[in-house]
Formats: C-alpha cells, sequence, structure tokens
C-alpha cells in the first residue's frame, strides 16, 4: 500500500514540477481569464439614425455585465446610455424610398420613426408580438406579421386591415352520405314550410356576403407550418413556404451538476442522416382569392444524382444518372424590386445546387437566371453555409449575387430580361461581404484581395471596374457605415493588438481615429508577437500557409507543437486579432518556455477558394490531416525540430484532426491533446456533415474513413482527451464512445479530463485553467527531454 501511495505522490510531483518550468512571464491562470486579463473588446457596433452617434456594447470598468456606450462623432466623448436612452434606441428595420421614415419591431412591438425630427409613432402597443415590418411599394403601409398572419397598417388614416387567415388543422365540411342527403331532399318536397325556411336562410346568408367587408381567404395548413410569408410590394400576392416538421429523433444531453440538485436532460440536436423538414412554396394570389405552388420541375439539373452514388451502384453499366423525380428544394424569402418583380435563391437539400431565378406571381412558374452546380457542396463567402446570403436588386433591371465559378467568390450582376451575366470583380481573391449604396450607385465591399491574410474596404461601381480601396492599414476590418454613408465606424484589429473603436470619413486616404482603449495595462505590459506568415509545401505540391511562433533562439528546446484550429471552414492564419486569443496567449507562453507552435490553415479552411474548402469532401480526415503531417516535416526539415519531439493539439474539429494524427500517424506526433472531439461523425450534426460526407446510409464509406472511431488501433503516443459534459454540440457521448473503444483495445496510454458545467465553447477561467494546465503538463511530460 505504501509504494502504492508513493508511486502517486512520485507523479504528483513530476506534474506539478512540469507546471513549475514555466519561465514565461505570462501564467496559464492570468491568460486563461480571458476579457478579464486582455480586456473587455467593444462590440455590436450600430449607428444613430441621425448620423451623429455611435452605439456600441463595452466593459472598460470590468463590471458583472456589458452596458451600451455611445460615442459622439463630432466631439468624440463616450458616455454610457441611460436607462430611458435604452428605452429609446431604434432597432434595424425598413425604410421608405427616400428614407424618411423607418419602420421597426421592438419589445414585440411596431414603431414608426419619422427621420424628419426623429420622433416615433408607437403603431402597435399589445401583449401579443408583432414583428417582420416592411412598407408597401407605395410607402404609404406598414406590413407586419402577427400570430402567423399578415396584417396592414395606413399612414394615412391609421386603420389596420388583415392581410392572410392562416389556420391551424383542416378545413371541416358537412357532407352527407347519400342516405342523408335523401332523406332531407324527401323531407323538403314533402314539407312546404321546411322548404320556406331553408330558402329564408340561404337569402340571408347570400344578402350577408353581400355586405360583408372582403376578408381574406381561409389558408389551412392541414398539420404543416408557416416558414416565411411575404406580401409583395402592391398588396397583390402573398408568398408563403410551409413544412411538415419531421419529427426527427432528437439527443439528450444529460446535466449532472444543477441547481435543484435533480440530473436533467437537455434536448438538443438530431444527428446526421435522420428525417429532415422538406419545404414547399405557394403563392397567394388576394385579387382571385386562390393559391397555387411554385413550380421548380424545370430547373436545370434538378433531376441530377450526385456522382458519388456511382460507388454503390450494383450495376454500374445500367447505372442510370438521373432521379424520376426532381430533386427537393428549399426556397429562400423573396427579394422585391420596387416595381414589384421578384428574384429568388433556391438551394437544392444535397447541397450540390444553388439556383437564382425570377418569379412570375401570376403562375408561379421561374425563370432561371444562374446555376451553380457543385459536385461537392455549394458555399463560399455571400453564398451559402453558414454565411449571409449576397443577392438583390441594382434597379428594376438587374440583380446581383455572388458565384464561385471562377473558383474563388466573385460579385456580379445579371439582366433579368436577358439573361447576361456580368462579373464584376475577379481574381484570386475573395469577396467576403457586401452592401448596396442607397443611391444604388456603388458597391461597399470587404475582401482580403491585398492578401489571404488581412481584409480590408473597398468601394466598387455597380457597373464594375476599379475596386478603390478605402482602409490602408495591415490587418483586420469589420466596418459599420452611417445611414448617411459618409462615415465609417470600424473594429480594426492586428495579430497583436486586440479589436478597438475607430471612426473615420468613407473616402480613399481618410484617417482613421481611434476611439476605445480597452486593453489592461497588464496585458500591454507583455511584448506580444506579432504574426509570422510562413508556408510550407505539402506532399501534393501544394503551399500551405501557417503561423510560426519561435522561441528566442538560446530557449528554442528542440520540441514542437502543432495547434489545429477548429470550425473546419474558419481562418486563422491572419494578420488580425484572432478568435482564438486564448490559445494565442497560450502559444506566446510555449514559446516563452522554448517551443516551436505551428498552428495551420489546413485544407479547408476559409479564405481561400472553392478548391481549398472542399479539398476534405468525402474525406476528412484526409487532405486536412496529412497537411499536419506535412507541417511537422517542415518542423523538422526547416525548423531543427527533434522529429520524436512533436506534438499535436485543437479543439472541435482541431480534436477531431489530432485524433487522426495520433491514430493515422503515431510516428509522427509523440503526443496530443484533444479537445471537445468530434470522435465519429455518423454521430455529428445533419446541416454541416451532411454538405461534406453525404449521409452515413447513403455513403458509408466517407465515414468510414472520416472518423477517428475506426482508427484507434493505431494509438501509440500519450493521448488525452477533454470534454465538457453538457456540450450540445460535440456531445460528451462521442468521447465516451471513443473511451469504450480505447478500453476494449486494451490501450493504456490516454487520460480522460471532464468538465461538469461546461458546453461545447468553455465558459469559466477556472475550466480554461484547467484544462490548458493539463495540456501544459501533458508536453512538458512527453516532448521535453528528461
Amino acid at each position: 500500500m505504501k509504494r502504492f501511495v508513493l508511486f502517486f505522490l512520485v507523479l504528483a510531483a513530476i506534474a506539478q514540477n512540469a507546471y513549475a518550468q514555466n519561465t514565461s512571464p505570462l501564467k496559464l491562470e492570468t491568460i486563461m481569464k480571458g476579457d478579464d486579463f486582455v480586456g473587455y473588446l467593444p462590440e455590436d457596433i450600430k449607428w444613430s439614425d441621425d448620423n451623429k452617434e455611435v452605439y456600441f456594447s463595452w466593459n472598460p470598468d470590468a463590471d458583472t455585465l456589458r452596458s451600451t456606450y455611445k460615442v459622439s462623432v463630432a466631439s468624440k466623448a463616450i458616455a454610457k446610455l441611460s436607462g430611458d436612452e435604452l428605452k429609446r434606441q431604434t432597432k434595424d428595420g425598413d425604410f421608405t424610398k427616400d428614407y424618411s421614415k423607418k419602420v421597426y419591431a421592438s419589445y414585440g412591438d411596431i414603431f414608426l420613426l419619422d427621420q424628419k425630427d426623429h420622433s416615433v409613432k408607437h403603431i402597435t402597443n399589445t401583449l401579443k408580438s408583432e414583428s417582420s415590418p416592411a412598407f408597401s411599394g407605395d410607402d404609404e403601409a406598414v406590413i407586419y406579421t402577427l400570430d402567423n398572419n399578415l396584417y396592414v397598417w395606413s399612414l394615412r388614416d391609421g386603420s389596420t386591415k388583415q392581410l392572410t387567415d392562416f389556420r391551424k388543422g383542416t378545413k371541416k365540411e358537412s357532407v352527407l352520405d347519400p342516405y342523408e342527403s335523401w332523406l332531407e331532399n324527401d323531407q323538403l318536397e314533402n314539407f312546404d314550410i321546411l322548404k320556406k325556411r331553408k330558402d329564408e336562410q340561404d337569402a340571408k346568408k347570400y344578402r350577408e356576403a353581400l355586405i360583408d367587408p372582403n376578408r381574406p381567404k381561409t389558408i389551412y395548413l392541414e398539420g404543416k407550418r408557416l416558414s416565411y410569408l411575404e406580401a409583395t410590394p402592391d398588396l397583390n400576392y402573398v408568398i408563403y413556404r410551409l413544412y411538415k416538421d419531421a419529427n426527427d429523433k432528437r439527443t439528450n444531453v444529460p446535466n449532472y451538476v444543477t441547481q435543484s440538485g435533480f440530473t436533467t436532460e437537455i434536448s438538443s440536436r438530431q444527428k446526421v442522416g435522420g428525417p429532415q423538414n422538406h419545404y414547399e412554396s405557394w403563392i397567394y394570389n388576394i385579387q382571385k382569392d386562390t393559391i397555387y405552388q411554385i413550380k421548380t420541375e424545370d430547373l436545370e439539373g434538378i433531376y441530377k444524382k450526385p456522382e458519388y452514388l456511382k460507388d454503390y451502384a450494383q450495376d454500374p453499366s445500367n447505372y442510370k444518372e438521373t432521379y424520376d423525380d426532381p430533386k427537393p428544394v428549399t426556397i429562400e424569402k423573396p427579394i422585391f424590386s420596387e416595381d414589384g418583380k421578384v428574384v429568388l435563391n433556391i438551394t437544392s437539400d444535397d447541397n450540390k445546387d444553388r439556383w437564382i431565378t425570377t418569379l412570375d406571381l401570376s403562375n408561379g412558374e421561374l425563370k432561371q437566371l444562374d446555376h451553380q452546380h457543385d459536385e461537392a457542396w455549394i458555399a463560399g463567402p455571400g453564398i451559402s453555409w453558414n454565411t449571409t446570403t449576397t443577392l438583390g436588386w441594382i434597379d428594376n433591371e438587374h440583380v446581383y449575387f455572388q458565384s464561385e465559378k471562377t473558383g474563388y467568390s466573385h460579385l456580379y450582376s445579371a439582366h433579368v430580361k436577358t439573361g447576361k451575366i456580368k462579373a464584376l470583380t475577379k481574381g484570386d481573391f475573395e469577396i467576403l461581404k457586401v452592401q448596396l449604396s442607397r443611391d444604388k450607385k456603388t458597391f461597399y465591399i470587404t475582401s482580403n484581395k491585398p492578401s489571404p491574410f488581412e481584409n480590408q474596404f473597398y468601394h466598387l461601381s455597380v457597373n464594375g471596374g476599379e475596386m478603390i480601396r478605402i482602409t490602408n492599414v495591415k490587418g483586420g476590418f469589420e466596418v459599420s457605415i452611417s445611414p448617411d454613408e459618409k462615415m465609417l465606424a470600424l473594429r480594426y484589429s492586428q495579430t497583436n493588438k486586440p479589436w478597438e473603436l475607430y471612426l473615420m470619413p468613407n473616402k480613399p486616404g481618410a484617417k482613421m481615429e481611434q476611439i476605445t482603449h480597452s486593453t489592461s495595462t497588464q496585458f500591454k505590459s507583455y511584448p506580444w508577437r506579432d504574426s509570422k506568415i510562413i508556408k510550407f509545401k505539402a506532399s501534393d505540391g501544394v503551399m500551405v500557409p501557417a503561423t510560426l511562433y519561435e522561441p528566442a533562439p538560446d530557449k528554442k528546446n528542440g520540441a514542437a507543437i502543432i495547434f489545429v484550429h477548429g470550425a473546419g471552414f474558419l481562418q486563422n492564419v491572419h494578420h488580425w486579432w484572432s478568435s482564438y486569443f486564448r490559445e494565442y496567449m497560450f502559444h506566446n507562453m510555449m514559446a516563452d518556455n522554448g517551443y516551436t507552435v505551428l498552428a495551420i490553415d489546413y485544407r479547408a479552411s476559409k479564405g481561400y477558394g472553392r478548391d481549398w474548402r472542399t479539398a476534405i469532401y468525402r474525406h476528412m480526415g484526409g487532405r486536412d490531416f496529412e497537411d499536419q503531417v506535412d507541417g511537422a516535416k517542415y518542423l523538422v526539415g526547416e525548423q531543427g525540430i527533434d522529429k520524436n519531439r512533436i506534438g499535436i493539439y485543437g479543439g472541435s474539429y482541431g480534436g477531431f484532426i489530432t485524433l487522426m494524427s495520433m491514430f493515422k500517424a503515431p510516428d509522427i506526433f509523440k503526443s496530443g491533446a484533444a479537445l471537445r472531439s468530434v470522435t465519429d461523425w455518423a454521430h455529428y450534426n445533419h446541416g454541416y456533415t451532411s454538405n461534406i460526407l453525404n449521409t452515413p446510409v447513403s455513403d458509408s464509406m466517407a465515414y468510414r474513413r472520416s472518423s477517428p472511431i475506426y482508427f484507434v488501433e493505431g494509438l501509440k503516443g500519450q493521448l488525452l482527451m477533454l470534454h465538457g459534459v453538457i456540450d450540445t454540440n460535440v456531445q460528451f457521448q462521442d468521447v465516451v464512445r471513443l473511451s469504450q473503444r480505447l478500453i476494449e483495445l486494451g490501450k493504456k496510454n490516454w487520460d480522460l479530463a471532464v468538465f461538469p458545467l461546461e458546453e461545447h465553447g468553455f465558459k469559466e477561467a477556472s475550466s480554461w485553467t484547467d484544462e490548458y494546465r493539463r495540456i501544459y503538463d501533458l508536453f512538458n511530460n512527453t516532448l521535453l527531454e528528461k
């Protein structure tokens, strides 16, 4: 027993000594405090309606919660908003064509702002929730939603009219069977009084119908649900979308540490490949009091099967490349021109096709303007999949949109009558964000044109031509344009300088003026490393970008760590303040202790175009994993790292890659820390996974080669897994299933640390500190020479 106790005391001493070896001025318990150490940076930038002030969320005094602040554009004075000022704040909304009025929803009511005197009219004041207000095409009425129906409020006389009458259930019609019908007709023939009374009732109903107000047609949902409903500007049509709940089986996440003391279950998401909602879109013709469905069966490519299905054909010689029925599609909300034309964004449910069409409201027929097809999946900045879709009207004849047809997401216009498409931007860079000016002459664009590692703000004529650069310093920008479009409120940062608020005129060569100073004195006391961005050649000849953290030459210990960012489609090699700021600070600390750290924008990362994005199609843990292996070889060949002293770590998708690296390249990576990791893609969600791997039933090979749980036998090095118990994204079940697999295979060199009160993104500083103490100890104990 004494030897047993002594053994664990020795282990504890080793771990404690490893932690004590930190020679950096940065301490884990300090940098893992997050905002309490760095400073509370400005967020949620918004302009006042009169262009005189900018509002933002801030917490310079490290209060319990953030508060809303304002800065005067003229004086640059900063002040916290009072309770009354918060109540008076307007929300985003819809404008009249001349921008003289704005309508918006707030606290479940509808408000009308007059821009001339900035007076606000409270249109609705009810206990119910009104939402989604918009002006009619003539700007004489406000359309809003209440209880899944549209209402119209007149600016002229204040009257309110119900535009639609959607009801749950099925219309109940009293229909007599033949026997009852014969009896009723016989009664009416034999008894004059009954006939007389029936005629009187029929006449009364007829007269009441003549004098009744014009009511909207009652439309029964018949077990379906409304997804959206939109009135045309002339109020003659309503476009609406229905779906029937798929009643898919949801996963539950147990919560063990609760206020009540009882275990509860958190309802979460479905797994990939489960039943999905399918949508159908309809038109309600108010004038004719009729409804009809929008027709999609003639869209180009709507019958084409994905190519991967050929791999499962029992008889390839007789394989049919088309479906008998059109693929299910989803029609997004309609976008109206000023004269009432409609443009639609339509995507196939397998996300391999996207159509941009116009809509004939009179019959529901579509005219195709653009068809985008990708055998992997449709995505990219401004297109779809975790991004805002760019689509709108330039004028009554032209629409604008983004497409990856050249391999990079660029801006295009299309003439709705001729169908002619014009490229407005081109090159080996991406258009990240697009906003059309109020006069519809200029696009305001954020782009990574200078390099993938920075983004800048530009002006571009709606006719195309030269992109005029407005911001002119290296880094990252988040831009909010004033209502009159004369000023910019900027969130700007560099690699080692966190986000701050700046103001500048919206013109080339203008000077940026810093407004906030948010970072703490303690944070500023350390000389944070700027990005050293390198590129190494991968085994397929492609140059892969990465950020290199180098120790001082006299501190270099010959060991290295590779960090794998999460989300898959995310960028972490850049010249702005990282969303992985704790990891950034940890890497500075590790470099101070002699480690070389490499953070790679592996294949599938954001910002590098379509081919980079889709390189993992049907094989996650393929090219993205190989980029980590090639990064390790770069460290050995170019940075003098000992090939037996390389570790790897990352969270979420980064945790998944860490597992694949430890299982598939056990002779490359000595140790690894996998945080909140996907261990089996068949247990992740549908929206993300099905795009990349299709579904487990239709493409089982993709899941088999992409899931770490199938490669556990390869583990040789020391593996540390860390997971939040109430993670509703990558659920705790993932790491439990992998643990059971490790147990059954008799693997001994692994550990699991659980965090009972943490979700996917950790919140508590104590959890962050414990997590990274374990990671730090892992690398010290496995990578340093004893």
